[in-house]
């Protein structure tokens, strides 16, 4: 099975607890037998869902939106990012240069593409931004990605 994720950066680390139980939960439930994590790998849910199953024997695909996606993470991740980008059994790119907001909108729409289901967690408001995680729920709602939605009881950002 191939899971996508999408979700929020910047959470707190309670938030972070919570979403790494909610995502193990997801791996002992889809079964460690031939499911691949399909991420971004930013900071945040990405990079815990692909730890996740990485950690369970699974694998990792990396959607890159961009050539400057990196550079757009925060310094204090980039050990992780390049950790997690050197066990990706696969990557894909959108051949965009700039990490831009249609950048991301379309490694998204990549991601989606590759996945059996996605997994979003998020907290079921609007997009802050275009491509955020509500427009990536959208777009995978609109081309029949099945979605399941991970977001702690009484959780806010």
């Amino acid at each position: 099975m191939r899971v996508g994720i999408t979700g929020h950066r910047g959470l707190s680390k309670e938030i972070e607890q919570q979403t790494r139980a909610m995502l193990a939960e997801q791996v002992a439930v889809m079964g460690k037998r031939d499911l691949v994590a399909i991420s971004c790998i930013a900071d945040g849910p990405d990079t815990w869902w692909a730890e996740a199953v990485l950690d369970a024997g699974g694998r990792l695909e990396v959607v890159v939106p961009a050539d400057q996606y990196r550079d757009g993470l925060p310094d204090w991740h980039h050990p992780d990012y390049d950790s997690l980008l050197s066990r990706a059994s696969g990557t894909h790119n959108t051949g965009m240069a700039e990490s831009t907001s249609d950048a991301h909108q379309a490694g998204s729409e990549i991601l989606v593409g590759l996945s059996d289901r996605l997994l979003a967690v998020w907290d079921g408001l609007p997009a802050r931004g275009y491509g955020g995680t509500a427009d990536v729920v959208s777009y995978a709602q609109r081309v029949g990605v099945p979605v399941t939605v991970l977001w702690p009881d009484r959780a806010t950002r």
